[in-house]
């Protein structure tokens, strides 16, 4: 019979630790990211029927988004993107557009 006993290390790690952020965030090409940024804006086209077509692209703008920047960036932005095409006088900010350039300068941090 084994009579030893299995300890548990219970105290946290106290030594500072230097990580290097390896996370690349995928970037959409630039064409892409203003076409739906101009579906988006769209709506402004049509009076009358715009806030109803934006309740609909609201969770399909915020689906594409978290699955063409992946991650926590796609994650976050799709949740950015949800709102920003739900709420309304909003529509005129471009989150793909920004998600796109976010994205490229945050792979190039990461350098």
């Amino acid at each position: 019979m084994n009579n030893s006993k299995q300890v548990y290390n219970a105290v946290f790690d106290t030594e500072p630790r230097v990580e290097q952020s390896t996370d690349t965030v995928k970037v959409p090409s630039l064409p892409f990211c203003l076409l739906m940024d101009a579906v988006g804006m769209a709506s402004y086209l049509f009076p009358g029927i715009g806030e109803t077509f934006d309740v609909v692209w609201a969770p399909i703008s915020g689906f594409i988004f978290m699955k063409s920047f992946g991650g926590m960036t796609g994650k976050i932005g799709g949740l950015i993107a949800l709102v920003e095409e739900a709420a309304p006088f909003i529509d005129v900010i471009p989150t793909f557009t920004i998600g796109h350039f976010y994205a490229k300068y945050k792979n190039f941090k990461n350098y």
